[in-house]
């Protein structure tokens, strides 16, 4: 007897996980893999915080929060953004989630009904997407291409058919690393606001830009949400701690959602998150290493013919198009991961539309590494 399967996991995979399964696979045969599919520091916590973070381990028994997070860490959240932005945020509007993924499921939850329509730009972050469909929200895919920098804008709503519910909007943005100019992101906020679409802000990025300054929507937050994350600036990945900042209206609807869902973000990792916020020196060091991948690889990529790729304003992304070489991009990354021995992601990941030839490279690992990889890409052309 063959039992039904409920259509909400039967979303399309995150591939970017499925091709760093198989290269950890490769890796336990004895392979050397060179890792550049995942979005993931290859530097840890910072050591000031980790050393805080040993000595608390005894001192209690770390059991449940309250399921918006504990007080000083909502604090220092809410001084982060004084702090950097020179913007003013209640820590009653900051609500602190299971990693910027429990913070995306939340918001959809609370924000969106079924059959709601929300925006998004493609190429762009798939999780969105997918937990959009799993929900049974409606995500509506706006092409977006090098003339807008590969980012959303006004008059791409003004040509739909029918405004969305809601609009995600990601600077810098994953898979291309692109800034919104801070004009353009004022403007679309203000358009959400009016035309009453909820402005969904994935920050996940911020701290990681080369130049551009990047825009808060927590400045002018109306209806949106801000969602950001503790794994990339503040080299987290594994504690799996992020936080919105929400409209005060949604703080108890949240709260009700993630008491059923995940009763609340790990203790231990929220005190972490306390402590990191003190660490800025290391994390600029590791800023600036990413700084000196995306150097590298501007300048070596182009000689391995990659040469036509969006702007890498931010994040630790390089999106390129590959169309001179493939048009089967999943393929060719499958190649070059058992021939070569690095791993990159597809583009279909990003794009279901257009990713079919192009790709992404991730220099968030070591200098050395990256270096390395490119020497290994250059043989592999030959």
């Amino acid at each position: 007897m063959t039992i039904k399967l409920a259509k909400r996991g039967l979303i399309p995979p995150f591939i970017v996980m499925d091709v760093m399964r198989d290269a950890n696979r490769l890796e336990a045969e004895g392979k050397r893999i060179l890792h550049m599919e995942a979005g993931q520091p290859s530097t840890g916590i910072p050591k000031k915080a980790a050393a805080r973070v040993r000595d608390i381990v005894d001192q209690q028994a770390h059991g449940y929060t309250v399921s918006h997070g504990i007080p000083e860490l909502r604090q220092r959240i809410a001084d982060h953004y004084r702090d950097w932005y020179g913007v003013k945020v209640d820590a009653d509007q900051v609500f602190v989630t299971t990693g910027s993924s429990g913070g995306f499921m939340l918001a959809f939850l609370a924000a969106f009904a079924a059959g709601d329509r929300v925006a998004l730009a493609s190429p762009g972050y798939p999780a969105y997407r997918h937990i959009l469909t799993a929900l049974d929200v409606v995500p509506e895919l706006i092409e977006v291409g090098a003339d807008t920098r590969y980012q959303p804008t006004v008059d791409h709503l003004k040509r739909m058919a029918q405004l969305p519910d809601g609009l995600i909007v990601a600077s810098p943005s994953n898979p291309t690393g692109t800034v919104i100019p801070r004009a353009d992101f004022l403007e679309l906020q203000a358009f959400c606001e009016q035309h009453g679409i909820r402005l969904i802000s994935d920050e996940i990025y911020h701290g990681l830009s080369y130049g551009l300054e990047v825009t808060t929507a927590a400045a002018n937050l109306g209806t949106g949400i801000v969602v950001n994350s503790f794994s990339k600036y503040f080299s987290m990945t594994g504690w799996r701690l992020g936080w919105m900042i929400v409209p005060k209206d949604l703080m108890r609807p949240l709260e009700c959602v993630a008491q059923n869902l995940f009763i609340s973000a790990p203790t231990l990792s929220q005190w972490a998150g306390v402590f990191v916020f003190d660490c800025h020196d290391e994390l600029k060091a590791n800023v600036a290493k990413y700084a000196a991948n995306r150097e590298l690889l501007l300048k070596r990529l182009p000689s391995l013919g990659f040469n036509k790729f969006a702007p890498a304003d931010g994040a630790f992304y390089i999106y390129a198009d590959v169309a001179q070489h493939t048009n089967d991009s999943e393929a060719y990354c499958r190649r070059i991961l058992h021939e070569a021995g690095v791993a990159c992601t597809p583009g279909v990941d990003f794009d279901p539309v257009n990713g079919r030839h192009f790709m992404r490279f991730s220099f968030a690992g070591s200098t050395a590494d990256m270096a390395e990889a490119c020497d290994r890409l250059e043989a592999w052309k030959r």
